[in-house]
């Protein structure tokens, strides 16, 4: 028998409580309640806790060797189990048993909340010293002894109520078909995550093959390494310590989260706000102290904070998929509110430095969404048709999740997210979404230079969209019969032009798409004004959107510059050298500098190169998104956010869009001339210069009207919505209007008996309007002279007769009326009329 002499035990009993207050080197999380906000009694280094000389029992708040609550598995619980009633977590794409979450709280996890529901006095015990019904005293809590309500309803509170569908889910079956239903799931693989059996422990349990709170949870664990942070009891990182690298999860590295959540491996490792050479902007103190995270400097870096800089896994109540901040709430921190999917978004781009200590290379796009003309971003803008919440909402079904892919039903309400053109786990800081993300470029948007392309830029990678893969037919206003919808990643590849035909989205007009065709409203497109913040009804005769994938169709028989085409829309009698015309957005339109008649000078760069013109290809953002400066597209931050101008364009456009030598120019901030040259058209250049108008004897035909009228107005002869259209050039014809409008009863008035047109209905092809029968309330007694035809959404203040398209170069002879109800003349004898005179057009 070994003898120990006293006065040794004594000095090791010391020498034990001595190395475990010690901070170890390369600290790590031990199992140390004492240490903990778990330790309730009087020596307890949290504010909840028995007052001084208080209960110095440490385990007895919740276990006890004798008279436990009789629950299966749990350890010896020496406390009852609420019997509260409990909202909890759902989505409308989580993969997880539906009943087990709606059957939920349970196992476990019930242990947790008979403290954190908050309706059970914390004190409250079975057995205190052998007595039974006891209660231990303590400071810092609730009215009642409970839980503090300190934050309640906020996502900065420990005490969870009883509505949970602000916390993560628990309670459901985590399985390997679970995984796979997701896609973004890792497997449990019984080491990682599993469930635990006989010499089998892995470091997430499951609980009968159940995700708990002690998946994650340990409540005896504490975080050694006070740099880090508090640790919130979890049984791995709380935050990501080195880059992520994707691939298998690193317990040293990783954030806890992706233990599970694989998110793609390299897919979220060299995302833009995963990777450290972005994602490298820091947290402000206040920021990072409300968050809980380590002010130790440099700070916080928001690619360490990873998931948590958009999610908690208890947000704020309101919040959907456990957005941080993420409601309409206007208290800072949020408290309840309904949800904003946006909001998460503000935190960081707000141009605002209370949450990041620098945003210059943060794009602000809260502000763009505070523009007079705006995507219907906020609740409030979604508000309309009863509807009274935020619209948006992923549809069901293996992958939707992952992929954010919602349904044509919500689609087709007036709404817009951030999530709806941009996967925050995916988006890059590259040029092209397919590069190589592991070196960023300048910035994440596309390359505005010349071999100007319509391929997606790195901030689309791995949305969702839609390729139109049929149309009923070629003819102008034929929409889009079939649909293939785009999805998931392709990887990185040196491949510059990758198919639009691929399985993922490829093109930015794939997300346009979405909303912006029948794919969404079959044959009935929403009314403009149906939202906030839109452009309202009547704007340039617009009553109603149009659908962008039947006007951006790109037949390839139209290409070039083919001689006859019978199906472009055109009446017959103006088939002749005639052809769809289309801005390059889904495909190029192979009409060369030789094919236009024009020069380098007919554009601004990079459009006007001589290998570009007929191949190049151009964004939906080329043209639609926030004021740019006079002689550029391109502005900060890129997208379709917000504008000072109708239809959210970068530009003026409208029926005074145009030229004017007697204006002093072009119209001040004109859409048109962003791109196309005005100087070509307002004066020519030198040596001469062509805008593809020429003819006659008279060279450049845009000048010489500038000259002769002294203004230009662009709608008099082209389309009022300049996407594509039925003939050349985007170029309108009164003497053939058709199904593209409806009949009106002044429409009526003007036609000849036997011509009339039916009211309400498509106007029949070939019909002919005389200048100015519209937008004024004209009759048949109306007198004509100096007034363009509106009908929206396609003619705008139009004046422009075609009798015959040219094969070269155009004459006096192509312009004028066909015939009644015009003065049945052409070239200056049709323009000087006094039926249908041009001299003082609008």
């Amino acid at each position: 028998m070994v003898r120990v002499v006293p006065w040794l035990l004594a000095a090791l009993l010391v020498l034990v409580a001595a190395l475990a207050a010690t901070e170890p080197a390369g600290a790590a999380k031990v199992s140390d309640v004492r240490g903990t906000k778990h330790n309730l009694s009087a020596a307890g280094p949290g504010t909840v806790k028995a007052p001084t000389g208080g209960e110095s029992q440490i385990c007895v708040f919740c276990h006890t060797p004798h008279a436990a609550e009789t629950i299966p598995n749990a350890p010896l619980w020496n406390r009852k189990l609420s019997a509260a009633t409990y909202t909890t977590y759902t989505s409308s794409s989580i993969e997880a048993s539906a009943a087990e979450l709606a059957a939920g709280p349970g196992g476990s996890s019930k242990l947790c909340l008979s403290c954190h529901d908050g309706t059970m006095a914390i004190g409250s015990v079975n057995v205190l010293n052998g007595l039974g019904g006891a209660s231990v005293p303590l400071t810092g809590t609730a009215t009642g002894g409970l839980m503090p309500t300190t934050g309640a309803t906020t996502g900065f509170t420990r005490n969870l109520g009883v509505n949970l569908s602000n916390d993560h889910p628990i309670s459901f079956t985590y399985s390997s078909t679970l995984a796979t239903n997701d896609g973004e799931l890792r497997p449990p693989d019984g080491t990682l995550v599993g469930t635990r059996s006989p010499g089998v422990k892995p470091t997430l349990p499951l609980e009968d093959g159940k995700v708990q709170c002690t998946t994650c949870h340990d409540p005896h664990l504490r975080e050694t390494d006070t740099a880090k942070g508090p640790a919130k009891f979890l049984r791995l990182n709380r935050f990501q310590e080195l880059a992520p690298a994707g691939g298998a999860f690193s317990e040293a590295n990783d954030i806890i989260c992706l233990a599970c959540h694989d998110k793609g491996g390299q897919l979220w490792a060299l995302s833009a706000h995963a990777h450290p050479s972005v994602a490298n902007e820091l947290y402000t103190t206040d920021a990072a102290n409300r968050r809980e995270f380590p002010t130790t400097a440099p700070g916080m870096p928001v690619w360490k904070a990873a998931c948590l800089n958009c999610h908690d896994t208890h947000t704020v109540q309101g919040a959907r998929r456990l957005l941080r901040e993420g409601t309409d709430s206007t208290s800072s921190p949020k408290a309840g509110g309904g949800s904003a999917i946006e909001e998460t978004c503000y935190q960081c781009h707000s141009g605002l430095t209370d949450t990041l200590t620098s945003v210059a290379s943060v794009p602000n796009i809260r502000d763009e969404f505070t523009r007079t003309y705006r995507m219907p971003i906020s609740t409030a803008d979604q508000t309309f048709n009863g509807n009274t919440a935020e619209r948006h909402d992923i549809g069901a079904g293996p992958g939707t999740g992952k992929d954010f892919v919602e349904s044509t039903a919500v689609l087709a309400n007036r709404h817009v997210e951030c999530t709806d053109c941009h996967n925050p786990h995916r988006v890059t800081k590259k040029q092209r979404f397919n590069a190589d993300p592991a070196t960023a470029d300048a910035s994440g948007t596309h390359n505005h230079a010349a071999g100007h392309t319509n391929i997606a830029s790195g901030v689309l990678r791995g949305m969702s969209g839609v390729e139109p893969t049929k149309w009923a037919g070629v003819q102008f206003g034929n929409v889009a019969s079939e649909f293939a919808v785009k999805s998931g990643d392709g990887g990185n590849s040196a491949d510059t032009n990758p198919a639009a035909s691929s399985a993922w989205l490829t093109r930015e007009y794939q997300v346009c798409l979405k909303c912006h065709s029948s794919y969404a409203y079959g044959n009935t497109p929403p009314d403009l004004g149906s939202s906030g913040g839109g452009t309202t009804s009547g704007t340039n005769g617009v009553t109603r959107y149009t659908d962008q994938a039947m006007e951006f169709q790109a037949p390839s028989g139209h290409r070039a510059r083919p001689a006859t085409t019978s199906d472009s829309g055109a009446a017959a009698g103006w088939s002749g050298n005639n052809h769809r015309s289309w801005h390059p957005v889904i495909g190029s339109t192979g009409r060369t500098h030789a094919l236009r008649g024009t020069s380098t000078s007919s554009w601004r760069a990079p459009w006007n190169a001589d290998a570009d013109v007929g191949s190049q290809t151009m964004y939906c953002s080329d043209c639609h998104g926030t004021n740019t400066a006079a002689d550029s597209v391109v502005g900060s931050p890129a997208g379709p956010h917000g504008s000072a101008n109708p239809f959210i364009l970068k530009g003026q456009w409208s029926q005074t869009t145009g030229t004017g030598s007697r204006e002093g120019g072009q119209t001040a901030n004109a859409l048109c001339f962003k791109c196309h040259n005005p100087g070509t058209y307002l004066n020519g250049v030198a040596g001469g210069g062509s805008t593809g108008f020429n003819g006659g004897g008279k060279g450049n035909l845009h000048k010489y009207h500038n000259d002769k009228i002294e203004r230009l107005r662009c709608t008099w002869c082209h389309v009022a919505v300049p996407h594509g259209w039925k003939n050349r050039s985007l170029l309108v014809n009164l003497n053939d209007v058709g199904p593209e409008v409806k009949c009106r009863q002044e429409d009526a008035d003007d036609l000849p008996t036997g011509s009339k047109c039916t009211v309400g209905q498509p106007m029949p092809v070939g019909t002919q309007m005389r200048n100015g029968s519209s937008g004024s309330g004209a009759t048949s007694t109306t007198d004509w002279n100096n007034r363009g035809y509106t009908n929206g959404p396609y003619y705008l203040n139009a004046m422009l007769k075609i009798r015959s398209f040219p094969s070269g170069s155009w004459s006096e002879g192509n312009c004028g009326s066909s015939g009644a109800p015009g003065n049945g003349s052409s070239g200056r004898s049709w323009m000087r009329d006094s039926n249908e005179s041009c001299e003082a057009a609008p």
